[in-house]
């Protein structure tokens, strides 16, 4: 029986012998799983940084694609204003060429028209003859001048075109100097369009009407003073309109 608790004894030291053993012999093991572990725990946070990053980077990757599509677009619709615009600036270049073309022929034309415009008043019924010659001269000044456009100038030709067109359809009654018998009078003239041109003195004792035929003046009968009168008063807007006896033309 002492012999068994001896046996006994001995065992369970050898066993907390071996034991002991063990524990030392695994410390080095769970030492380097300790490690592991924490290594592997490092590793799942750098893991997890990264994906994070990842997760960022395509996100960004993303929004700059739809960036990318917005520009396409955008840049596409540049490309077409663009391509129209050269259009316009070919054009534009065209229609320049073409008013070179059409300044350079209108020039010309426009010093004929001047020209021109000048025999007509030469020829014409001897009314507001300074007011019309100065009109004349402006226009050939103008000509000369390189601070007004082309279109000014041809604007302005025109201008003096209507207004010479207008004096064949108005009644007008002006004031002027006028030689009778040698001797010049202050008158006042009577215009009826370009078919009747009279004058009368101031006191009404003498007028005289333009004989288109002769190209000059000749007197008129006492008979129309009354008439003429009349047609002075309705052209200075003092009587309204009525019915004038006076001569068109006269002839020898």
């Amino acid at each position: 029986m002492k012999l068994l608790n001896s046996l006994l004894l001995v065992g369970a030291m050898m066993s907390s012998t071996a034991l002991a053993q063990d524990k030392d012999n695994l410390k080095p093991v769970v030492d380097e799983a300790a490690k592991i572990n924490k290594s592997a725990a490092q590793s799942q946070e750098k893991i997890n940084k990264i994906t994070d990053q990842i997760d960022s980077k395509l996100q960004q990757f993303k929004t700059l694609n739809k960036e990318i599509e917005g520009l396409k677009v955008y840049n596409n619709q540049l490309r077409k204003q663009i391509d129209n615009q050269q259009q316009e600036m070919t054009n534009l270049n065209d229609s320049i060429d073409e008013v070179s073309v059409i300044e350079r022929q209108i020039t010309p034309l426009m010093i004929r028209m001047i020209s021109g415009l000048e025999q007509f008043v030469a020829l014409d019924v001897p009314f507001l003859q300074q007011e019309r010659a100065d009109r004349i001269a402006g226009l050939k000044k103008m000509m000369d001048r390189a601070d007004v456009s082309s279109s000014e100038k041809f604007r302005r030709v025109m201008e003096a075109y209507q207004v010479e067109m207008e004096y064949g359809k108005t009644m007008e009654a002006y004031s002027g100097m006028h030689v009778i018998d040698g001797q010049e009078r202050d008158v006042e003239f009577l215009r009826l369009g370009r078919t009747t041109l009279i004058y009368q003195t101031r006191d009404a004792s003498r007028q005289g009407v333009w004989n288109k035929q002769t190209g000059e003046w000749q007197p008129l009968d006492g008979s129309y003073r009354t008439q003429v009168t009349k047609g002075l008063r309705m052209a200075k807007k003092q009587l309204a309109p009525d019915l004038l006896m006076l001569p068109v033309a006269v002839t020898d």
